[in-house]
């Protein structure tokens, strides 16, 4: 009995490795797919959405961190096939971050939530608004440092209010995709 709940261990450890895996692979690929601005328009956004429906808080939070990890080392993994130190210290690295907080959310109010779908929707929307706050930030502190000194309702022109609608569909695309292949994927 032992020995094979230590098997069982092993195969979902590996299970879990593998989508972990795809999971990162999949942001690494949307993030190259990309609109260049100030703020660039990627498909990242969906495939954040889309990770942390398909693997849950948990390992959506470790996917999502390894990505980060991965682009940090200087894989370019990033928006125009940017990696390393310098990918933290432009216009959107604060959007990088966010992400990491959104996941974090996500997996606390999933958690308080037992999963439920309504509570998963709602955390991706707080943890969208939690991202867009942060990375905003982030934008009018490195704008202010390395330009000029910029309003909130220009930052927000600029970063935010062109990406929301389309974030919204990346959000509902990522929820249903992520919700049809939990039917069909088993994780455990």
């Amino acid at each position: 009995m032992k020995q094979e709940n230590k098997r069982l261990k092993i195969r979902n450890t590996t299970i879990d490795i593998a989508y972990i895996s795809v999971c990162i692979a999949l942001i690494s690929v949307c993030s190259w797919i990309s609109i260049p601005s100030v703020v660039p328009f990627t498909l990242q956004t969906f495939a954040v959405f889309f990770t942390l429906m398909f693997l849950g808080g948990k390992r959506g939070t470790i996917a999502i961190l390894s990505y980060l990890l991965l682009g940090l080392c200087g894989v370019p993994i990033f928006s125009n096939f940017n990696g390393g130190i310098s990918a933290f210290v432009n216009f959107s690295s604060g959007y990088l971050i966010g992400f990491l907080l959104m996941a974090l959310f996500f997996w606390a109010f999933t958690a308080i939530f037992k999963g439920k779908l309504w509570a998963q929707i709602v955390g991706l929307v707080i943890g969208l608004l939690i991202c867009y706050t942060f990375g905003t930030i982030f934008f009018i502190l490195l704008y202010t440092a390395r330009i000029e000194s910029i309003s909130l309702i220009s930052a927000l022109t600029i970063c935010v209010f062109p990406f929301i609608p389309f974030d919204l569909i990346k959000l509902a695309i990522g929820v249903f995709l992520a919700k049809l292949l939990n039917k069909y994927i088993p994780k455990k």
